[in-house]
């Protein structure tokens, strides 16, 4: 008569194991979720906004919530998600420090730059930064890119939603 079998029980068949870090992340998009919605009650609301600034806020922790719900009931059945071998990417290659360096110092001055040069203007350089820390070479077509993307936002979120964007030099402008 063969013994038991390592790793299933009599009765229920194989074991199931718990990812502890999943029910954290599912905790963590839930206070997230939570707190943008609860955040989100302070806009300020116009008359006659058919859309509001608080819309977003709302579908966003909402979303997050449900997300959260999501993840820890799928946990809880035992659901474990599996690491990718990836077809393209080599596991073995170390990351490119250089590249997030890049990226960061440009989000960095992007900060430091928006309230005297406005988002019209650092969004384009923004854009075309990220290109060129990602490998791009065509500078000009980037900034082309960048500029209508962060003139596009700006008047999408000051005709659409209602929020004013920092329009730094540019103030009477646009």
């Amino acid at each position: 008569m063969p013994g038991p079998v390592p790793g299933h029980t009599p009765d229920t068949g194989p074991v199931r194991s718990h990812d502890r870090a999943q029910y954290l992340l599912a905790l963590v998009l839930a206070v997230v979720g939570v707190y943008t919605v609860l955040d989100a009650r302070g806009l300020n609301v116009g008359f006659g906004d058919p859309i509001g600034p608080r819309v977003f806020p709302y579908v966003i922790g909402t979303g997050l919530v449900l997300l959260a719900v999501l993840l820890a009931i799928a946990t809880s059945r035992g659901d474990v998600p599996q690491a990718e071998e990836g077809e393209d990417v080599d596991l073995t290659t170390p990351p490119d420090w250089l590249t997030v360096a890049k990226l960061v110092a440009i989000c960095v001055l992007n900060l430091v730059l928006v309230n005297v040069l406005g988002w019209a203007i650092t969004g384009a350089f923004l854009f075309a930064g990220a290109a060129w820390a990602l490998g791009s070479r065509t500078l000009v077509r980037d900034i082309a890119v960048g500029v209508v993307l962060s003139v596009g936002s700006w008047y999408f979120f000051y005709s659409g939603l209602g929020v004013q964007l920092t329009p730094g030099i540019l103030d009477g402008i646009l």
